[in-house]
């Protein structure tokens, strides 16, 4: 046995140690089966290439989101799944159509374009002049610090955190939400990618038409409008936005996988994708990773003591609402206290590692899984770490106080700049890396789904808040609309 390289919390802190961890033997012949039929019969690379060519991409609520939800269906189906099904929810869909924003100083009236997307969420007609208050990385403490001065303007926000350090990010839908609460009549994001690259996403927390303007310029327009601003401020935006909002019916596809018994286990990745590309790693290579584990679990004729549900969820990028769907329904059915687990696959990618999520007590169980992992393969680092976050399909099921879990892994930088971008397209994927997720995936699935002692158990509502404290999430489930206690 080598050594392995972990890291565990230790009063919020991820704190490295190396030693020598054998893995558990009751692991070995199931990873070695599973290493074994991913690595000659995965299908996850080419099932991607053929989706992203055939339907492109996979908006909800577009034609393209209902090939890609029947995509999956029938995918599962061919796999020797035959408890496939939808689970159809209703959201409203929003689909961009024109915007332009326009710049000039606030003395003249020759206003210079700038390029620029829409920003998910915004209004169905928008025009707007206002002048530009940089409000700097948008936190909250950026919007206090001019607080008169925004009023009625229009904020210009980083997305991404520039000059500082030890600070939390938050999302651009939360930076809109501040405008919004602080009085701005728009808002332009500075995209954090180098270069002309525009970033699309939702500005709204919640999944509902937001109330102002958002858009997104690139990092060097922002450059620019910046420059500008300190030689010639003020200065005036021009924007004139025209969306498409109407409500339509989605769908998740759940495959089921029986066990001995109904606790349930289930690991899910987000189908749909921005519409700008064909979504091939956000999230491409989560879902069709999801839909070739549960593959290899048909092969390899998996019969294990959880029932195991693969969900291909849609309406993730526009707030979660496939998996909220999910969630509500499970508390309807009092379904929620039979699942063990939660596992999503969001833009994972080549795991070097396990994300225990906040789940101090699942350290050791993960570590030992891992052990046995590296020892099928020597090249898994067995690296974990344990820090919970918001904003991808696990979340709904957090605010329940339904353990959950995710790999932690790696990608490009090149690759992480076409994040929501017109570049995020198959060319980004790297074969081996996806079918890395598959194989590493696997074996953690199957350790949750045939354990007979996971130390964790689903929490309380009270230990859910105390535990949603701990992580420091208050503050930003607040903006978001999703902190359901008292503040």
């Amino acid at each position: 046995m080598k050594k392995v390289l972990l890291a565990v919390l230790v009063g919020g802190l991820i704190v490295p140690f190396s030693g020598f961890l054998p893995g558990e033997k009751k692991w070995e012949k199931p990873f070695s089966k599973i290493d074994s039929e991913v690595r000659k019969n995965s299908k996850a690379y080419t099932t991607l290439e053929d989706a992203t060519k055939t339907i492109g991409h996979r908006l909800t609520g577009s034609a393209n989101g209902e090939k890609a939800e029947e995509y999956a269906f029938k995918l599962l189906k061919s796999y020797g799944f035959t408890d496939v099904a939808y689970q159809p929810f209703e959201v409203e869909a929003w689909m961009r159509d024109t915007v332009t924003l326009s710049i000039a100083p606030g003395s003249s009236d020759n206003f210079r374009d700038v390029p620029v997307v829409s920003l998910a969420h915004s209004p169905v007609e928008a025009n707007l002049q206002g002048e530009i208050v940089d409000v700097g990385n948008g936190l909250e403490e950026d919007f206090e610090a001019v607080k008169e001065k925004v009023k009625g303007k229009v904020a210009l926000a980083n997305i991404n955190l520039v000059g500082v350090t030890g600070k939390k990010n938050l999302h651009r839908s939360e930076k809109t939400a501040l405008a919004i609460k602080y009085g701005a009549r728009g808002v332009i994001m500075v995209n954090g990618a180098p270069g002309k690259i525009l970033l699309t996403g939702t500005a709204s927390v919640t999944g509902a038409i937001i109330s102002i303007p958002a858009v997104c310029v690139s990092n060097d327009s922002g450059k620019e409008i910046r420059k500008w601003l300190s030689e010639e401020a003020p200065l005036e935006a021009h924007i004139d936005m025209h969306n498409l909002s109407k409500p339509i019916k989605a769908r998740n596809v759940i495959a089921t996988l029986k066990g001995k018994s109904d606790e349930k286990v289930i690991i899910g990745g987000h189908l749909d994708s921005w519409d700008l590309a064909t979504g091939a790693i956000d999230n491409g290579i989560g879902s069709f990773a999801v839909m070739d584990i549960a593959r290899t679990f048909k092969a390899l004729k998996v019969k294990p003591e959880k029932t195991v549900q693969f969900v291909l969820f849609m309406g993730e990028e526009q707030g979660l609402l496939g998996s909220k769907h999910f969630v509500s329904e499970l508390k309807k059915s009092g379904g929620l206290d039979k699942v063990s687990y939660m596992m999503n696959l969001d833009m994972t990618n080549d795991p070097k590692g396990v994300n225990a999520f906040g789940w101090d007590n699942m350290n050791d169980f993960f570590a030992n899984v891992g052990a046995a992992i590296h020892d099928v393969d020597p090249n898994y680092k067995n690296e974990t770490i344990n820090r919970a976050g918001l904003h991808s399909d696990h979340q709904p099921f957090m605010l329940q106080g339904v353990p959950i879990a995710g790999l932690s892994g790696n990608l490009e930088p090149g690759v992480l700049q076409c994040y929501h971008a017109d570049c995020d397209d198959f060319s980004l994927v790297n074969k081996a890396q996806l079918e890395n997720t598959v194989r590493i995936a696997s074996m953690y699935l199957y350790a949750l789904a045939n354990t007979s002692d996971i130390p964790v158990k689903r929490l309380s509502d009270q230990k859910t808040k105390e535990f949603l404290i701990t992580q420091g999430l208050k503050e930003e489930l607040i903006i978001g609309q999703d902190w359901r206690w008292e503040q």
